[in-house]
This record gives structure tokens, C-alpha cells and sequence, in this order.
């Protein structure tokens, strides 16, 4: 019989004793950092899960934890488990409607509390009566704070061993369609997945050091940083913010690296800006390795991009400079346990590789649809027996995404099947496959296609630092050519009609998830009359 699998709270215990004084979490100030060991972090969540275990909540009430990463982000997280009561993770960059609905549906009986955007207005967000604890960063006031539970509360004693089958997460997911979901992951899921993928990254070894940047509310820095770091017994470095991230990342040069392609981007932004693309050509390896030291990147044995596609001209670029930058491809619902490339095969660009070991079984449904089954799959959508229901077929979790295999095994991810629109002609457009041409152009930062019932799609674009840095005739001018250029590579009802210059797209504005993610109806809503009133006069027009 195989040995059951650990989870995260019994790896918390293993590390706790087998190597107490090896440094497991790294937390920044002003560049000058702060290290605490297996044995001081396991006293912290001990005294934590006392002060939980003091409130006499009853067993499995919903704890959430709203902040931006920091050393307290796992200590929480532990103490929620080891208290025996179950996490909700809530974006730091979480709308308040957003943030409301959340901790209502899932009746939280306290927030733990970090830095989060919409600080200010919290109030709004918090259900009457529910309990505060301030973490790191917190700019709202809370009941008391983790600083005072250290120093008064003593550490909890027992190791109790859960469940497997019990839940010890609610991950809501991003909303782009409608009110949150809330994904349930059981103590067993962890343990069935994580190992594979310390594997297959090759992080077994206990000499790792993961960055922490996205936030761990999103459940692929979750599992690929802070579960992946509990099954290998690898350190985490975390950022104190965007102003310090690039010294940061640089002074720990990681050897493993998350994150999503809107950074990728900004990267070879930067690099672009030092070095002009005609030169980049003739770089030599020590050159090359420079680029990856400055980035912070140069002792990295696995660099993932995830969450969005990233754009197939900036991974070229990526992995022409040496830097092997594998895209990866999960959900929260199958606890990312999807597709990824292992360390030793050469990645293509955009695509997503071959399942993540022999335990995760994909196909393509009659329609194209990427379909799941895995030991990652969810327990469910908490309350939500109707949604649970539309998502499973005898099993398999359907994605909702559109894809194909290659003569090699390989997937590759082709879009939304809810996004492919018809134009005018009766023609079926797929939004992504065009969206990842422009992701050549450097003046460019976010794309949307659109054009359901016009004559050609159109697409929507804001535009990089590169892009508002210049005069806005340059930039109409090398729109164009842009736009001449994609359609001459396209078949004739493909072919671009129109660019649209807008402002940003953000979280703020509503027109990005909290994982980055296009809200694709609100975009369209947003600019149809404008898109409408600008049709004629040219084709790149400046809506913002």
C-alpha cells in the first residue's frame, strides 16, 4: 500500500525538527534583510493558532487573509491549518464589491490583515462585527496585531495530523465573468501534487531560493512558491514593493522565479531601453549572462511564466538570451496541476508543454476544449452545488479553454471558447491568436480584439512606458506599419481594421481581474461607442 500523502502542516513539522536553524522565510526593509529560521517562524505560527484556537470558533470556520505578501502571509497560513479552521485568500489588489461578496459568502469570522489597495476603504469591505489582526504592512485599524499575539500568547504544542479528505482552503477565483467562485482544496490535494512538481523543477535538494512577488492569494504563487517551498525545504525572499523589487530580486538571485508575462514584458522593456534591439543581436554568452545577473535571474534553474499567454515574441527574446523562460499552464480548480515543460526539454514558445507527470490526464472534448482529470482536482465551488455541476463531465474538469496537441504530445492553448466571435461575414475570429501578434511591438502593454457583427475585428491597445515616452505621431506611425505588417501575415477575414490607443487598463478602473486578467465585456462595453464614433478616421485613432 503507497504511503499516504503529507500535508502541508505535516512538511511544516518535518522541517520544524530535521533542520530548525536553517533559515526558511526573508523579509526586506529599505534593502536590508531580516532572516528567520524553521525554529523562530514555528513559533510564530504556534503562538498564532493559540490565539485562533482561543476564540473558540468552531471547527472549520473560514479565516481570511487580505495583504501583499510578506513573511506573515505563511505564518498565517500555517496557523489558520494548524488551528484547524480553513484560509480564504483575498487579493491585495481586490475590488471592494469584490472583497465584500467574498467575506459574506464564506461567512469569515476574522480578517487577517495586511497591505492591501483599497486600505482606505475597508470598511465598506468587512462584514459587521468580524474580528481584525494586523500583519505586516497594515494601514487600517484591527483589533490587535501579530506583534502583540507573539508576546502574549504562549505556543500551541500539539501536531495534529488532518484529514486529507478535510478542506483547508477556499480560493475564490478572479471574477471575470461574475461574482467570484470559491474553489475548496482538501489537507490530501497538496501532497498528491506538490512532490511532482519539486521533481520535475528539480528543487528536491534543500538548497533553494524562491522570490516571493505576486501575490499568494493568487494560487499558482501559492503552490509554485510557498506549497513548493514547504515540500522542498527551500528559503523564501520576499519584496518589500515595486519601488525596491529590482534591487531585491537581484541582490537573491532565486533559483526559482514566477511570474506573470505583463513582467516579462516590463523586463525586456528595461533591457531594450540599455541595449537597442538591433545591437542585442550580437551579444555574446558573457554579455548574455550579464543581462540575466541584472535581472536578477542568473543562478535561476526554473523561471515559469503562467496566469495570461505570454507574448511569443518576448519568450523568444527570453530564451535567445540564454534565459529559459517555460510557460506553464493550471488553474486554481486542479491546484495548477496541469502542464508545464520539465527543466531538461528546450520550451517552445507558446506553448504549454505535456502534463506534469503520469498522474494528469488532459484531452480536447468534441469542441476543442482542454479538459482535466488529476489528483489536483477541487472538492467543489463552495455553495455553489450549480456551478460545481457545470464544470465536471463524468469527472473531468472542463476549462473552458480551446486548445490542440502538436504531432509531439504537446498542448497549446488557443483561447476562451466563450471569447470566439463572429464578424459581419459569418467569419469565426479567435481573440487570442491575433492578440499575441502585437506582442512584438515594444510600445505596447495590454491588447483586447473585439468585433463581434463588424466587417474585421479590431483591436484594443494601451500602450508600455516605450509607448507614452514617445510623440504620439512616432507612435501612430509605427502602429501603422505594425498594423500592415500583422495583416499581411493573417488570411484576409483576420486582418486587423482598426487600432484603438486607450488609457490603461487596471484593477482599479475594473477592466483587469486581480490576476491580471482581461474583463473582456466590461473592455468592450467601455469603448463600443467610441470604437464606433473613431471607425473612420484611420487606422490607429487615440481614444484616451
Amino acid at each position: 500500500m503507497s504511503e499516504a500523502p503529507k500535508s502541508p502542516l505535516e512538511m511544516f513539522y518535518h522541517w520544524e525538527q530535521e533542520t530548525p536553524d536553517k533559515v526558511y522565510l526573508r523579509q526586506p526593509s529599505n534593502l536590508a534583510w531580516s532572516e528567520y529560521t524553521w525554529s523562530e517562524v514555528a513559533d510564530r505560527v504556534r503562538r498564532v493558532a493559540t490565539f485562533l484556537k482561543s476564540k473558540g470558533y468552531p471547527e472549520g470556520s473560514r479565516i481570511g487573509i487580505w495583504s501583499s505578501n510578506s513573511m506573515d502571509w505563511p505564518i498565517v497560513d500555517l496557523a489558520i491549518m494548524l488551528s484547524g479552521h480553513i484560509s480564504v485568500p483575498i487579493y491585495p489588489g481586490q475590488d471592494i464589491a469584490s472583497a465584500n461578496y467574498i467575506l459574506n459568502h464564506s461567512e469569515v469570522r476574522l480578517v487577517f490583515c495586511g497591505d492591501f489597495d483599497m486600505h482606505a476603504r475597508a470598511a465598506e469591505a468587512l462584514p459587521e462585527g468580524v474580528e481584525t489582526v494586523a500583519m505586516l504592512g497594515c494601514k487600517i485599524d484591527t483589533g490587535t496585531s501579530l506583534d502583540a499575539i507573539y508576546g502574549d500568547y504562549e505556543a500551541y504544542a500539539e501536531s495534529p495530523v488532518p484529514n486529507g479528505d478535510d478542506v483547508f482552503t477556499i480560493i475564490y477565483t478572479s471574477g471575470t465573468t461574475g461574482n467570484p467562485k470559491g474553489v475548496m482544496h482538501m489537507f490530501k490535494t497538496p501532497g498528491h501534487v506538490v512532490p511532482g512538481l519539486v521533481n520535475k523543477f528539480e528543487l528536491a535538494d534543500g538548497s533553494n531560493e524562491f522570490f516571493s512577488f505576486l501575490p499568494m492569494s493568487h494560487a499558482a504563487e501559492r503552490i509554485v512558491v510557498e506549497m513548493c517551498s514547504l515540500y522542498a525545504n527551500a528559503s523564501i525572499s520576499f519584496s518589500e514593493g515595486l519601488e525596491t523589487f529590482g534591487d531585491e530580486i537581484r541582490s537573491v538571485q532565486p533559483t526559482l522565479f514566477f511570474a506573470v508575462p505583463r513582467l516579462w514584458v516590463k523586463f525586456k522593456a528595461g533591457i531594450d531601453a540599455k541595449i537597442p534591439p538591433e545591437a542585442q543581436a550580437g551579444l555574446n554568452e558573457e554579455q548574455k549572462a550579464g543581462i540575466a545577473q541584472a535581472l536578477g535571474l542568473s543562478r535561476a534553474r526554473f523561471i515559469l511564466t503562467g496566469s495570461a499567454p505570454c507574448p511569443v515574441d518576448v519568450q523568444d527574446w527570453f530564451l535567445s538570451m540564454g534565459i529559459a523562460l517555460r510557460d506553464g499552464y493550471g488553474m486554481t480548480e486542479n491546484f495548477i496541476h496541469g502542464c508545464a515543460w520539465s527543466k531538461d526539454d528546450q520550451p517552445i514558445s507558446g506553448c504549454v508543454g505535456q502534463p506534469m507527470d503520469d498522474s494528469v490526464k488532459v484531452r480536447l472534448s468534441d469542441t476543442g476544449e482542454i479538459q482535466f482529470k488529476s489528483l489536483g482536482l477541487m472538492k467543489g465551488y463552495y455553495l455553489n452545488d450549480e456551478k460545481t455541476a457545470e464544470v465536471f463531465d463524468d469527472g473531468w474538469y472542463c476549462t473552458g479553454d480551446s486548445g490542440k496537441f502538436d504531432e509531439d504530445g504537446n498542448l497549446w492553448v488557443t483561447g476562451r471558447v466563450s471569447e470566439v466571435f463572429k464578424t459581419s461575414k459569418g467569419k469565426f475570429i479567435v481573440p487570442m491568436k491575433l492578440e499575441s501578434l502585437f506582442g512584438r511591438n515594444p510600445n505596447l502593454a495590454q491588447f483586447c480584439c473585439m468585433g463581434h457583427g463588424l466587417n474585421q475585428p479590431i483591436v484594443l491597445v494601451t500602450l508600455s512606458e516605450l509607448g507614452l515616452a514617445k510623440d504620439r505621431d512616432v507612435v501612430k506611425a509605427e502602429l501603422e506599419a505594425l498594423l500592415d505588417e500583422i495583416n499581411g501575415e493573417v488570411p484576409p477575414y483576420e486582418r486587423i481594421s482598426n487600432i484603438f490607443v486607450c488609457d490603461e487598463w487596471t484593477i482599479e478602473n475594473a477592466l483587469l481581474t486581480p490576476t491580471m486578467k482581461l474583463k473582456r465585456k466590461q473592455i468592450e462595453d467601455e469603448y463600443k461607442a467610441l470604437v464606433q464614433e473613431h471607425m473612420d478616421a484611420g487606422a490607429v485613432s487615440f481614444l484616451g
